[in-house]
């Protein structure tokens, strides 16, 4: 508990949760990063793809292609800005095709979401390690601990709550933001200087126009349309994140819907900004990347130079693209929370923890995010193809599902609103089907299949729910009739802890069976004699086990009673020792703990654990108050019994006191 508390921080009462929201400075760190950060590796991305090309070529269209990506990018922000309004309760793409679309279309974006999340988790991770190997090779063999550290690290700070997770993670997002506007202001100053290219090894010029008319047949032409769709595709992955506010504007301060379009704003600027700047940077400089060392530090190392501003520049970049894995663990708790108060996912996801997060959702999206990375060996390029694919199917739900709400509502300026929605879904919905098409047979096929498989695992889950409800429901006001009651008590000889256990079994019940397993028939010659000596009027069941298990005869014994007395209920008490330091449970066995989990799943069955806590028990009789009532009530044999046996322990575990009336 001590070490919880130093690593998580002190619990926070719900009073506090206004508190913990966000300013739009401190949301823009915590839910922006995913998407500032991209520009790290979206522009990278490009060039992989079109690195096939001739020489300079490549560089050559990576900033038209961006353009492109940028100009979808205002549309889907705004858009997005216009979802912020209509609805400020948050839950983003599943919201909204789930209210609009219907509750197929919305678990599709649901799923969707979810998986874009762990994948952000996993390539943010991946790519904050890559630039610090960029800087410093000889951690290559490292990466994939380095990324599990990273991960574990960001888990911890976000357990502590939003606010201190906010306050934690702003300054290194500032730090990325001067250090980027850095890189492209003097870049451009230095263009505009003269500056040389960055040497590309092998390069030969071609002229991209030539290239493209020159007798070029038609395979030629068709790969090179491939080439350009499959370097948007692999581009868009700077689109990602850009979701996160209009899902998480319960996270901010009031009035959140107006502070969460605002800082969506920021954010769209800022990554608009950002990437034209690097494309435009990366073509200029002729930058190509390697597998040893990323676009964004080549750039650096060529713009800055090999001193200390290079250092900090690759630092910053590392911290973002760590620190972007924040956005999904901010939003991938929010919108489990909201699937599991929906009965789509265990409702454990659903509730708060010590410090007002949602506790169960980020330690389950840490070790899915751990898991990946660990099975793809921490490569970015393994990681990409599997990215964006989601996010786009969400943007296309969520647009379609606005344009379907402004038809529905039909408010001042609903035609022009949907309009803008329109246009999103259709631009969004193809982008869908190039990134399935271009990137398929590359990974992408791993989504299209786990999506519906993700669909099928929230269904079920919603139905057990259904069917549990269903189950547990009571209609009807007839009295409950009472079962007869049969009492257990597992023993293995007579001491003080199986004497505390049968008192406890006479107040509930005048029928109890001691009941000793016969593993040893000397062992059990002698407990005969010690029982009869003790003559307590407790009945003993000896059952044997030619096996020599525990468990199995036990269950046996207890499901004939069931058997031979339908309605029968049986509580079995068993009597539980508690050591008094931690290391000493070691030399006990948990008998109690294995007959637990036996009887778990047996109807009308009732488990009672009695602990005896050594070096800590008291007196039977000071711990139990029996009203005169009840011991009227009781038959004779049994008040005597009870009377013998508090008479014979002279110490035994503290337990709940029972009033049967």
């Amino acid at each position: 508990m001590r070490s919880k508390r130093l690593l998580v921080g002190r619990p926070l009462a719900s009073e506090r949760l206004e508190e913990e929201k966000l300013s739009k400075t401190t949301a823009l760190a915590v839910l922006s990063s995913d998407a500032i950060s991209s520009v790290a590796y979206a522009t990278e991305q490009i060039l992989f793809v079109l690195a096939v090309l001739p020489g300079v070529v490549a560089s050559t269209y990576v900033f038209p292609i961006s353009v492109v990506i940028v100009a979808l990018l205002v549309l889907v922000g705004l858009s997005y800005r216009q979802t912020i309004f209509a609805y400020p309760g948050g839950g983003g793409s599943f919201t909204v095709a789930r209210d609009n679309l219907g509750i197929g279309s919305g678990l599709v974006a649901a799923a969707a979401l979810l998986t874009d999340y762990v994948l952000t988790v996993s390539v943010s991770i991946a790519s904050g390690v890559a630039a610090i190997v960029s800087a410093y090779p000889g951690l290559t063999e490292y990466r994939v601990s380095l990324c599990i550290a990273a991960i574990l690290l960001l888990m911890l700070v976000n357990l502590r709550g939003v606010r201190e997770s906010g306050a934690a993670f702003s300054l290194p997002t500032y730090i990325f933001i001067a250090m980027m506007l850095a890189l492209i202001g003097v870049g451009l100053y230095r263009l505009s200087m003269g500056h040389a290219a960055a040497p590309v090894s092998g390069a030969t010029h071609v002229d991209p126009v030539s290239l493209r008319h020159t007798a070029m047949g038609a395979p030629v032409a068709f790969g090179f349309l491939y080439l350009m769709m499959r370097g948007f595709a692999e581009g868009c992955s700077a689109m990602t994140g850009t979701e996160a506010i209009s899902n998480g504007i319960t996270a901010f301060r009031a009035p959140a819907p107006r502070n969460a379009a605002k800082t969506l704003g920021w954010m769209v600027t800022i990554l608009a900004v950002f990437f034209l700047g690097v494309s435009w940077l990366a073509q200029e400089y002729a930058v190509m990347p390697t597998v040893r060392e990323t676009v964004l530090s080549q750039l650096g190392r060529h713009i800055f130079g090999m001193g200390k501003v290079y250092y900090v520049f690759q630092y910053a970049t590392f911290a973002i693209l760590v620190l972007a894995a924040n956005t999904a663990f901010a939003d991938f708790p929010r919108l489990s929370s909201i699937l599991a108060s929906e009965k789509f996912l265990p409702r454990q996801l659903a509730a708060r923890g010590d410090r007002l997060a949602f506790s169960n959702g980020i330690v389950s999206l840490a070790l899915v995010a751990i898991l990946l990375v660990w099975i793809f060996q921490a490569q970015t390029t393994a990681l990409i193809p599997l990215y964006a694919i989601g996010v786009f199917v969400c943007f296309t739900l969520s647009q379609a599902g606005m344009v379907r709400h402004w038809f529905t509502v039909r408010e001042p300026g609903w035609r022009w609103k949907a309009a803008l929605n329109g246009l999103g879904a259709i631009a969004t919905g193809i982008v869908s089907i190039v990134q399935v098409a271009t990137k398929f047979t590359s990974g992408a096929w791993i989504v299209v299949v786990l999506i519906p498989l993700i669909i099928l695992l929230l269904r079920a889950i919603h139905e057990h729910y259904r069917k549990f409800a269903e189950e547990v429901k009571f209609v009807g006001h007839s009295p409950i009739v009472p079962l007869h009651h049969t009492v257990v008590v597992p023993i293995n000889a007579v001491t003080k802890a199986t004497a505390g256990a049968l008192v406890y079994a006479t107040m509930i019940s005048a029928d109890v069976r001691a009941t000793y397993i016969d593993l040893d028939s000397a062992a059990t010659a002698k407990l005969r004699a010690d029982w009869e000596a003790w003559d307590i009027g407790v009945e003993l069941v000896i059952v044997p086990s030619p096996y020599r298990s525990v468990l199995r005869p036990l269950v046996d014994y207890v499901e004939n009673l069931r058997r031979d007395a339908p309605g029968e209920l049986v509580t079995v008490v068993v009597p539980e020792i508690v050591p008094r330091h931690w290391w000493e449970h070691f030399l006990h066995n948990k008998t109690a703990l294995y007959i637990r989990t036996a009887f778990l799943f047996k109807p009308n069955v009732v488990v009672t654990a009695v602990p005896f806590h050594l070096g800590n028990a008291v007196r039977l009789r000071d711990r139990f108050d029996y009203d005169e009532q009840l011991d009227e009530s009781l038959d004779e044999d049994v008040r005597m019994t009870r009377e013998m046996l508090l008479m014979e322990a002279e110490s035994a575990a503290p337990v709940e006191k029972v009033n049967p009336g």
